[in-house]
């Protein structure tokens, strides 16, 4: 492995952890409304809450936003399939939150691998997305006398999680969709549905644009801007079955990177704990079941392995509720790597479900008894509706089967304080950067991430590198635009050109599954080396072996998934080139060469308290990786306790 000394700088603001955002937003420069905005352009990529949140905000401002997305419409964004809730601190409960609890919980959640003024950040604007999305009208659960109504996810002590039953992301989803639209019939926003960015254009060291695909016609475009945001979500599709839509892909980013934008952390994967099992290799996704159900739901697995019995037939004499018995401060609401590495044991030790041996149970049975069917089916019906569909169980009678999935990834594009990454000009947003989570994500948090960057973050950075840019103005018909548009024509050809016989499909799969099996759950040093070795080797006969149908003239499926498939197998190999370098485990990057006699993640804060930044070197060269130690002066690192 190659180490460089590229110095990353933060740019941290100084002072009192608290007053680093205010004093940020008052020291750094506007740009004055009016004229002035409207000269400049800003593209955003993504429609989620972070994309579509920002170019409604860029909008909303004045200045002229170019907002793309690969769905026919932005409602489609893959925000829409977050189901359990948005964390906020707003002790409504009077429970004991706040703020500065919001921080500890989600540094201590990410196993104290992130950074101390984002997270801060983080908590301290969670409270005004509340305010702005009530204000817009997401009709979140209330109680009955009318005061909005909170839940508990993994890894708190308190009620936090604002919700709209299991369709929490929709409604905050719709509610940026209302402010978007408000925006392109003012003409502020000009939407791109259907259009994929291919590549990242990149002029005098500045992001001045992007090459984009119109995915119905094949069409490839230039656009240019001032100022570049890429809001395209997680990368977890690399394990090709995952919770994340089909359409998901790191292309964006990716492209990004290997134009110099430095990938932080991609070994941090979140495998959450609660998804319906794999019921066969033809499917294509996996679905997940809100963190939220294990706020009634109880996890247990049978004492005796090998038990095949269905559950009802189970008495609890012979049931083991692991989590209960494993973590009796947090029961069934730990955090999710901590659940997910929890059923991986049980199962391996052959106690699971009767459908498969990657499978437990999750019990609402006391619930149902305590609260009554009524209360349980206003929390979750909508869920249990989704899982007798896939099952043919009802949770109402029956435990319903889950088992880990893979579904968020922590880490991302490398981004300083402002968002802004390694290029001049190019701003990352949401799940696509590394910044506010650690090794492990708390639940609740994503959306959370996504409303802060959109409505409040972006904006503002933003606006104060606008305000600071000095460049000339770039037009779409620069000399840079024309050879990166010619890059990426070549590539689709290369693709083409490619007369194989494996399926994109075929291909995409066996890379999932050696990620799964060596880059999943656990990991350990030699099946991160084989890893490395098998995916070279598949990458290698990608380029041979590819067989595509169609042309690059019309929408063309195939095409759009060999184009993002060739993107994973780099990224692929990235993974478990950092998961390697870690020799620790934290948070969701388990080495089973480090952990403690009870079977706890071992960190080794002397010697990896770092956010690692890979640096793109070119095809087949090995990357090198430069480093930004993480300082702790708020809180005390220590071992990670949920007992």
């Amino acid at each position: 492995m190659t180490t460089g000394n590229r110095v990353l700088d933060a740019k941290i603001p100084g002072g009192p952890l608290a007053d680093k955002w205010d004093r940020h937003e008052m020291e750094n420069p506007l740009v004055a409304p009016g004229g002035n905005r409207r000269k400049l352009t800003v593209i955003v990529v993504g429609t989620g809450l972070a994309g579509g949140g920002a170019a409604a905000t860029l909008g909303e401002l004045g200045y002229n936003v170019l907002n793309f997305c690969i769905q026919d419409t932005p409602r489609r964004a893959h925000s829409v399939a977050a189901q359990g809730g948005i964390n906020a601190a707003k002790n409504y409960q009077n429970d004991g939150d706040s703020v500065q609890r919001l921080f500890y919980d989600t540094i201590k959640g990410g196993d104290y691998r992130s950074r101390e003024a984002n997270v801060y950040r983080l908590a301290q604007l969670s409270t005004g997305i509340i305010d702005q999305s009530v204000a817009m009208g997401v009709p979140f659960a209330r109680e009955y006398g009318g005061a909005l109504s909170n839940r508990s996810f993994g890894g708190v002590q308190v009620s936090r999680t604002f919700y709209a039953r299991g369709q929490t992301g929709q409604q905050l989803l719709l509610g940026v969709y209302s402010a978007l639209v408000r925006q392109i019939e003012a003409g502020t926003v000009k939407m791109f549905p259907r259009h994929e960015m291919l590549d990242l254009v990149v002029v005098d060291g500045r992001a001045r644009g992007i090459i984009a695909r119109e995915l119905t016609t094949g069409e490839i475009k230039r656009f240019a801007a001032d100022a570049v945001v890429l809001a395209t979500g997680g990368y977890s599709p690399v394990f090709y079955l995952s919770t994340n839509a089909v359409n998901c892909n790191a292309t964006a980013i990716w492209r990004a990177h290997r134009r110099g934008a430095l990938f932080s952390n991609p070994c941090y994967t979140q495998i959450h704990p609660t998804a319906v099992p794999q019921m066969g290799d033809y499917q294509s996704k996996l679905t997940l079941m809100s963190e939220s159900l294990r706020n009634d739901g109880r996890v247990w697995v049978p004492k005796k392995p090998g038990d095949k019995r269905r559950p009802n037939e189970i008495p609890e004499s012979d049931r083991d509720y692991y989590l209960e018995r494993r973590y009796p401060a947090f029961g069934n609401l730990v955090p999710r790597d901590i659940a997910a590495r929890a059923a991986k044991v049980e199962s391996d030790l052959g106690k699971s479900a009767y459908f498969s041996p990657q499978s437990v149970y999750l019990d609402f049975a006391e619930a149902i008894g305590r609260l009554g069917k009524g209360v349980v089916g206003d929390r979750y019906g909508n869920l249990f509706d989704m899982y007798r569909e896939i099952i043919g169980d009802s949770p109402y009678d029956t435990p319903m089967m889950i088992y880990p999935a893979p579904h968020y990834t922590m880490g991302g594009l490398w981004v300083d304080y402002n968002l802004q990454g390694t290029i001049e000009g190019l701003f990352v947003a949401g799940e696509a950067n590394f910044s506010d989570h650690g090794a492990n994500r708390l639940g609740a948090s994503a959306l959370m991430q996504g409303l802060a960057d959109g409505y409040f973050v972006v904006p503002r950075v933003v606006a104060s590198y606008l305000a600071n840019a000095k460049a000339s103005t770039v037009k779409a018909d620069h000399d840079g635009f024309k050879a990166v548009e010619d890059e990426s024509r070549t590539h689709i050809q290369r693709l083409l050109a490619i007369k194989g016989k494996r399926t994109v499909r075929d291909m995409h799969w066996e890379l999932g599954r050696t990620m799964w099996d060596k880059v999943g759950m656990a990991r350990n040093a030699g099946g991160l080396k084989e890893a490395i070795a098998e995916i070279g080797k598949l990458r290698e006969s990608f380029w041979h072996d590819l067989a595509l149908t169609g042309g690059a003239d019309d929408l063309n499926k195939q095409l759009e998934q060999a184009n993002r498939l060739c993107d994973y197998l780099e990224l692929g190999e990235l993974m478990a080139r950092d998961a390697l370098m870690r020799e620790e485990s934290c948070g969701g990057h388990f080495r089973e060469e480090h952990q403690t006699p009870e079977g706890e993640a071992l960190r080794d804060d002397a010697n990896f308290a770092f956010v690692s930044a890979w640096e793109y070197t070119g095809p087949g060269r090995e990357p090198v990786m430069h480093k930004e130690p993480l300082a702790f002066e708020n809180v005390e690192l220590k071992t990670r306790s949920y007992k």
